[in-house]
């Protein structure tokens, strides 16, 4: 393979990353003005949210099969297409089943669209022979906070969704289009399978499994903060209403520069120190949060909490590469599943524990449980020399 190919590989892969960041941040940060126009109950809203990751989840296990008929690639290629116009439909609708139905195709789309991003993107960091993953991944950071930032205008102007939704769909759809030729760059190599590895053409759920509960972890932790940050900092350390609205964006950009940084740190230090730094750090953000004396003290906690995590989600995805190199694109599809599950997870955990308990001290949950990450950050080191922990591998691997 020649390096120009690895090179548009690489940059239509960060395109895509950063579309699905914009197209997220989108829908997640205008669900106000979707209850609003579909008239959705306080009672019901739950059940709405909850469907969009429980579809995902199924998705993402169907595109373990579908993938090894057509490849990540053209899962990748359709898949996003698809996500921006459920997107678009969600802000055309009127009536409640509408919603529903868009809702659905939405996150049927997304759990292909995740796990087939991160499938590629795991394949182009074996062909390079060091550490891209969290570039990607900051494609998606930038993203968000660029979808974020479009969300902002179209509430501050009294924009509809669907005229917020029409002029980001029309750019972004041709653009996933064209950069959609160069996806499978780094897909279909034949990876041959060395004394004591496991990489051959199974996942053994139980190697699998200590990954999978880091996943699981971090989306505890990142769900909290998106969901909890605003009232937290309003309700708990007394901040206005304008002022709660920065620990999100704080966090989402010390996630950027985290991740940004994070494969140069890969591949100087190695992928368990890094892990085990982000935990860490991470803990000791939610710790801050937990006795902040006040608003600002709280924001410092969640800016911490952002450097920390940042790393965690792209170096597991990783991680089940190097440990399963014969079948990377299936533990990375089954792996995927647990970033719904901590979605799903985090927020009801964290508003229960704040309703019985103290909002400060549910903050300790996800400090935990992000800080048992640490014991199981020697998951990451698997074949760490080859694949991101500072010395390349050859290119020799042909991939057409």
């Amino acid at each position: 393979m020649t390096d120009a190919r690895l090179r548009r590989g690489r940059g239509s892969l960060a395109v895509s990353f950063f579309v699905q960041g914009v197209t997220f941040a989108l829908l997640v940060t205008r669900i106000p003005g979707i209850q609003d126009r579909y008239g959705i109950s306080d009672a019901l809203l739950p059940a709405f949210l909850a469907a969009v990751p429980i579809l995902a989840g199924v998705a993402s296990v169907a595109t373990e099969k579908v993938v090894a008929r057509v490849g990540p690639a053209v899962v990748l290629r359709w898949a996003q297409p698809v996500v921006l116009l459920a997107l678009l439909a969600v802000g055309a609708g009127t009536e409640l089943w509408e919603a529903a139905v868009a809702l659905g195709v939405f996150g049927l789309a997304v759990g292909a669209l995740d796990a087939s991003m991160n499938m590629l993107g795991v394949s182009l960091q074996r062909a390079y022979g060091r550490s891209i993953m969290l570039g990607f991944h900051a494609s998606y950071s930038l993203g968000g906070i660029a979808g974020a930032s479009l969300a902002w205008v179209g509430a501050h102007w009294h924009l509809s969704l669907f005229v917020s939704y029409l002029p980001v769909v029309a750019l972004l759809l041709p653009v996933a289009f064209v950069g959609s030729r160069w996806y499978g760059a780094g897909e279909h190599r034949p990876v041959e399978k060395e004394a004591g590895e496991s990489g051959g053409s199974r996942v053994a759920f139980a190697l699998l499994l200590p990954l999978c509960l880091v996943m699981t972890f971090a989306y505890i932790g990142d769900s909290t903060v998106s969901n909890w940050s605003a009232k937290y900092l309003q309700d708990v350390l007394g901040s206005s209403e304008e002022l709660a609205t920065v620990p999100y964006n704080a966090y989402m950009v010390t996630t950027l520069l985290g991740r940004a940084v994070g494969d140069f740190g890969v591949r100087k230090l190695g992928a368990v120190t890094v892990v085990r730094c982000g935990a860490v750090l991470a803990a000791l953000g939610f710790a801050v949060v937990a006795v902040a004396p006040g608003a600002w003290a709280g924001i410092a906690g969640f800016t911490v909490l952002g450097l920390g995590l940042s790393v965690i989600v792209p170096q597991t995805f990783a991680a089940a590469g190097r440990l399963f190199p014969g079948a990377s694109d299936t533990a990375v599809a089954r792996l995927n599943v647990f970033n719904y599950v901590g979605f799903l997870v985090g927020s009801p955990l964290v508003g229960a524990l704040g309703d019985a308990w103290s909002y400060r001290g549910a903050m300790l949950v996800p400090m935990v449980l992000v800080l048992v990450t640490v014991v199981y950050a020697t998951s990451f080191g698997s074949r760490e020399a080859r694949y991101g922990g500072g010395h390349e591998r050859p290119r020799t691997v042909d991939v057409g």
